[in-house]
């Protein structure tokens, strides 16, 4: 038997503040966002900081407290740094919450007779507490492993001035600075310490600390020792009992119900999870509140719908949302946490749409969409959940409202000016204008490649106030997906032209990455190959889907051939396919892949390329051979199995994409 008893790693856990916290709410709110967005980044240092010997479980869950106390915890004079923009955004306010993670984590680490020490983490905080589980990340490599253990071997300080070094990127002058108002003793050391580590592969050591290892919000869970919490549970059952019996007559008259009278699971005798129930205390932003705003995100969209002022309504949705019954379908995109709001969410929009009432919130991390019937009860409705946080102006530009046999509806951003569809696979097609009504929904969006066909897939091309124009296109989810094209190092908005044509003939190949949580989906041209024998010539695409969690990329390196028309043979043939893979991105642009080809004469070739940084590929197995540069085409034989693989100028290995 398993249980959990309190369980709260959510960037959103806050409890009172105490005296000496900042008071004003305006930077308590900018504190709170930047935590938001940055949450996941700022665990993993924590977690890769703390001491080792505390074991992984006790690890994971001190670091997300260090994390979530950072937004209101005792400051102790020293101030935020020096802020310096980092590559993935943030600033001073980052600078600050991260300098105070670093001083929790480095404090911890120390003895609790030596000065600065704050009592580390001899007694637990009362968030996140676990009990009847462990957590511990995902196992990595061989590579992970190794830097594991060196990582351990180092002191705190040099921990910290190494993961500063490779997450944050800062130079040894900045660490320097950083380790000192953290409280380090000795941060000349630590940095002499940290250059000691040496990379277990090929890479750089430290790209690994983005592994899934290193990662404290992705986590397996497993059972502690259970004969010995047997004897315990037999020792405690009575209290227990006892317990849940008190706190149900305590709570049955109060707040807190479900759409039916029943209490909403864990919001039983918490005022500040009971107010997350009431619909008058949900934030609804002005209609104009987005044109004077710093932020261009899911933050500033309006309240929209004929149904904003339904206080039954939006009740019904928000305790569907704090305890789905039984017959509620419930889904949610890979890594999105399902679980009920922590306070009073945004509203969005409440209104009809088709035959259904809809309601849509947004609370910092996550886009929710409720619907339920059009007669007005909760049986037979959907929850919908998906992960949004990090959104900025170019991908919080629609969302689904309704899906249904006549397509899709979307409810835009009121920053979206003009708004028409386009068909992917007909790239000289001129755009289709669409309509869509006063509070923002628009007309159904024919789905036709939702269900695998290829004769047409129709995007949602949005024209932004200053000319921009953005492609999108529904990939099953609450956010269509962004299509950009171009290298990874500079990815665009898809252009006219030739960057049409490639995508026509791409699209065929979006269902591949249908409900991955997808965020962004680029392709691009890394190689174009003369063909054996004269048969014309053949494009070399890499497409990469990013998601919203940041793990769980699909790479798919494509081949297009010389077509005769048709839709069936204009699509690209998929040469290799990645999940989670850096391939073909900002950290690792290069790409190898090969297919076996035969030509119109019949005979069969290996045909092999690669990004510009290879310089030689070569193949063993059923086709042997070789070629200088970053092309490969040698003679085979029907269903030949050959290895490829490439070099780099300096002569380093790198196998296929595969």
């Amino acid at each position: 038997m398993a249980f959990v008893v309190l369980l709260d790693v959510s960037p959103h856990a806050r409890a009172s503040a105490p005296a000496g916290a900042p008071t004003t709410t305006a930077a308590v709110e900018q504190a709170e966002a930047v935590l938001v967005e940055h949450y996941a980044r700022l665990v993993r240092i924590a977690y890769l900081v703390l001491p080792p010997a505390l074991g992984r479980h006790r690890r994971v869950l001190a670091a997300h407290s260090l994390v979530q106390r950072s937004l209101w915890r005792r400051t102790d004079g020293r101030g935020p740094g020096r802020a310096r923009q980092r590559p993935h955004g943030g600033g001073a306010v980052y600078a600050h919450l991260l300098g105070r993670v670093l001083r929790g984590a480095l404090a911890a680490g120390r003895h609790p007779g030596r000065p600065g020490w704050r009592g580390g983490l001899r007694w637990a905080p009362l968030l996140p507490q676990v009990w009847g589980l462990r957590l511990f990340p995902h196992c990595g490599g061989a590579d992970e492993l190794a830097l594991d253990r060196q990582l351990s071997a180092l002191s705190a300080p040099a921990r910290a001035a190494f993961v500063l070094r490779g997450l944050e990127r800062l130079t040894d002058g900045e660490v320097r600075r950083a380790l000192v108002d953290a409280g380090a003793d000795d941060a000349d050391s630590a940095l002499a310490e940290a250059d000691g580590v040496r990379s277990p592969g090929a890479g750089d050591a430290a790209v690994l600390l983005d592994a899934a290892e290193f990662d404290p919000c992705s986590l397996r869970v497993r059972p502690p020792d259970l004969l010995r919490r047997r004897m315990r549970f037999k020792a405690t059952l009575a209290a227990i009992a006892a317990a849940l019996v008190c706190g149900t007559l305590f709570v049955l008259p109060g707040d807190g119900r479900g759409p039916h009278g029943a209490v909403a699971p864990g919001h039983a005798g918490s005022p500040v999870a009971a107010a997350a129930l009431d619909p008058a205390r949900l934030s609804r932003v002005a209609p104009v509140a987005w044109r004077s705003s710093t932020r261009t995100d899911f933050t500033v969209w309006p309240a929209r719908g004929s149904l904003t002022g339904d206080p039954a309504l939006l009740r019904r949705a928000l305790s569907v949302w704090a305890g789905p019954e039984s017959g509620v379908r419930v889904s949610a995109t890979p890594g999105t946490p399902s679980g009920p709001p922590i306070g009073a969410p945004q509203l969005l929009f409440a209104g009809r749409v088709d035959r259904a009432r809809v309601v849509v919130f947004h609370d910092g991390l996550r886009i929710v969409r409720y619907a339920e019937p059009s007669d007005g009860t909760a049986r037979g409705a959907a929850l919908d959940l998906a992960r949004v946080d990090g959104a900025d102006a170019a991908s919080s530009g629609a969302l689904v409202v309704g899906r249904g046999r006549g397509g899709v509806r979307y409810l835009t951003a009121p920053w979206v000016g003009r708004l028409s569809t386009r068909d992917l696979a007909d790239p000289s097609g001129a755009p289709r204008p669409l309509r869509r009504d006063a509070q923002g929904v628009t007309d159904p969006v024919p789905s036709d490649g939702a269900t695998g066909g290829c004769d047409s897939w129709a995007a949602l091309e949005l024209a932004y106030e200053g000319g921009a124009r953005r492609l999108v296109a529904d990939l099953g989810e609450l956010v269509p997906a962004r299509l950009t094209w171009g290298p990874p190092s500079a990815p665009v908005d898809v252009p006219d032209g030739a960057a049409r044509a490639a995508w026509a003939r791409t699209a065929c190949l979006l269902p591949a990455v249908r409900s991955h949580g997808v965020r962004t989906v680029n392709s691009w041209a890394y190689a174009r190959q003369a063909l054996p024998e004269g048969d014309g010539s053949a494009a070399w695409l890499c497409t990469r889907a990013d998601t919203w969690r940041g793990s769980g990329s699909q790479v798919l390196a494509q081949v297009q051939l010389p077509s005769s028309g048709g839709p069936a043979a204009a699509s690209g043939v998929v040469a290799a396919r990645a999940e989670d893979s850096p391939a073909c991105g900002p950290r690792v642009p290069q790409v190898l892949a090969g297919v076996l080809w035969r030509s119109r004469a019949g005979r069969w070739y290996v045909l092999a390329a690669g990004t510009r940084q290879f310089a030689s590929l070569s193949t063993t197995g059923g086709a042997v051979g070789s070629a200088r540069g970053r092309l490969l085409a040698v003679p085979a034989k029907a269903g030949a199995q050959a290895e490829l693989s490439g070099r780099l100028p300096d002569g380093s290995p790198v196998a296929a994409l595969r």
